[in-house]
């Protein structure tokens, strides 16, 4: 795979869960190249084991990317072909591997995929929610604020979303989904190709009662309903008063405007209303 005056950068999707989910090209190109970059060289060390490969690995992960970047770059420039694998899935989703794609195209440097498994598109399929259009979010960020603020710019998506979600947030982002989308069809996948793979599909308030009564262990992936044009989202924010609805989508980061505009529309009131109502509430406290 030698004699060209620069290396070839491999992004190769590997399984998710069930080691059998990998390509045969992908195999090939794992046992050829003179190096694999991995995200967590302990994880990958477990596949090639299995498939009986020994390739050299190096580590390239979120905290040494800069340095390692580099390093992977000049050996790249230098002839070298290189394999960059992530834990899970394909390279660059939700991952630093975009990062060294992106370099390497930069530099002149071809850059081949080699496609394979992903929880998103997996999670996708097997929703039973409409697939023709998408959009794929990634996670979610992990402090409160900041995850409802963005909830609220993605409330008016029409197409079906997709996110990754850890279990010691599970419950926090369905509760959060419920009070901004409204009580929406959502499925939650969990362990995909896995032992213990698990598939709940209902209502958002569905499948949060679900998950309160359960033991939460493993990786997630949420695919939600976007906004149906005709259809309001049914009015959802459980025992909060019109007062509270529009104090948490300020905290959210809308202005007082926006957040009267979204409670009327959650509540399916005029703003005027909300606004009378608040009004009463507030005098009631004094």
């Amino acid at each position: 795979m030698s004699g060209e005056a620069k290396g070839t950068l491999y992004l190769c999707a590997t399984p998710i869960g069930n080691l059998e989910d990998i390509t045969l090209r992908v195999l090939r190109i794992l046992r050829e190249v003179d190096l694999i970059a991995a995200e967590d060289t302990r994880h990958t060390r477990k596949l090639l084991s299995y498939y009986r490969l020994s390739t050299p690995l190096t580590s390239y992960h979120q905290h040494n990317r800069g340095q390692k970047g580099e390093h992977l770059l000049r050996l790249l420039l230098s002839g070298k072909q290189i394999a960059l694998v992530s834990d899970a899935g394909m390279p660059g989703i939700s991952d630093p591997g975009a990062d060294l794609a992106a370099q390497a195209i930069a530099s002149g440097i071809p850059v081949v995929p080699l496609p394979g498994a992903s929880a998103a598109v997996t999670a996708l399929v097997v929703s039973g929610l409409p697939c023709a259009t998408f959009v794929f979010e990634g996670f979610l960020p992990a402090t409160g604020k900041n995850r409802r603020s963005k909830l609220v710019r993605l409330a008016q998506e029409n197409r079906t979303m997709i996110f990754y979600e850890s279990p010691y947030r599970l419950l926090e982002t369905l509760a959060d989904l419920l009070a901004i989308f409204g009580n929406r069809r959502i499925a939650v996948a969990r362990e995909l190709t896995k032992q213990h793979e698990e598939v709940v599909r209902g209502t958002v308030q569905e499948l949060l009662e679900y998950f309160r009564g359960h033991i939460l262990r493993g990786e997630f992936t949420l695919v939600v309903a976007g906004r149906a044009n005709d259809v309001p989202d049914t009015v959802c924010y459980p025992e909060k008063s019109p007062a509270e609805i529009v104090a948490f989508l300020e905290a959210s980061g809308m202005d007082r405007r926006q957040a009267l505009r979204e409670a009327a529309r959650q509540c399916g009131l005029p703003k005027r209303e909300i606004y009378k109502v608040m009004i009463r509430e507030k005098e009631g406290e004094k």
